[in-house]
């Protein structure tokens, strides 16, 4: 099923034009850092990889959403929260780390074969955000360019700033997070093979749906030790 889709992933970001929060009480470093709390600085943002995912569905014969992921992706992020326009992100996906669940036996290969993704040809895929639009107070569109199989094409995420900090005792860093949903037509992209005839559910659809998941750490907090910091960000 074609999985294409996934990258923007990361996109989530920019959503942080949202007023910074204040958590009631200060954080100790034996509490649990706050969803939102002290004010986001602007600068350099990475993905936090171990609290991340891309997945994607597919409408398959009508019947089910099939749903997979990639599981290697990474994100880079120049945040500011006080011009979000001026804000960008690039994200990176790798091909040949499509995650299925309990595929059959040569499956994960024929998507990673050239009818769909031909990862051997195209082992990476790219989005670069060119536009931020904030539609609410904690929402807001990415738009950006997707190349996938060696072709570009626009893409809208819409997305939602979760909440961030600007570093906790324990979590010396900014941190800030996203969720995010979007989709694509794989046939822009010229994966084609499967889809439906008109008026049929008989294949795999051509909309891909993709969700998102994303945290980023930022600058590191003011006043954490510089050992600590540098610990905790690696």
């Amino acid at each position: 099923m074609k999985p294409c889709c996934i990258l923007f992933g990361l996109l989530a970001f920019g959503a942080c034009s949202l007023q910074p929060l204040v958590a009631e009480e200060p954080p100790t470093a034996s509490s649990t850092p706050p969803p939102a709390a002290g004010g986001v600085p602007s600068g350099a943002y990475t993905l936090e990889k171990t609290h991340a995912s891309l997945i994607f569905r597919v409408d398959h014969l009508g019947f089910s959403n099939y749903t997979a992921r990639f599981k290697r992706f990474d994100a880079e992020l120049q945040f500011d929260p006080a011009a979000i326009a001026a804000s960008s992100v690039v994200v990176t996906i790798d091909s040949h780390s499509l995650d299925l669940d309990s595929p059959p036996e040569g499956f994960t290969d024929t998507l990673l074969g050239e009818q769909w993704l031909a990862a051997a040809q195209f082992p990476e895929m790219t989005f670069r955000s060119t536009k931020v639009e904030p539609t609410g107070t904690n929402t807001f569109q990415i738009v950006g360019e997707f190349t996938l199989h060696g072709i570009t094409e626009p893409v809208v995420l819409e997305a939602t700033y979760n909440g961030g900090y600007a570093g906790h005792p324990m979590d010396p860093h900014a941190r800030i997070g996203f969720s995010a949903h979007g989709s694509l037509l794989r046939s822009e992209f010229g994966i084609a093979f499967g889809i439906p005839a008109p008026g049929t559910t008989m294949g795999v659809s051509d909309k891909v749906e993709v969700l998102i998941e994303a945290e980023f750490s930022g600058p590191p907090l003011v006043g954490a030790p510089a050992e600590l910091a540098a610990w905790q960000h690696h």
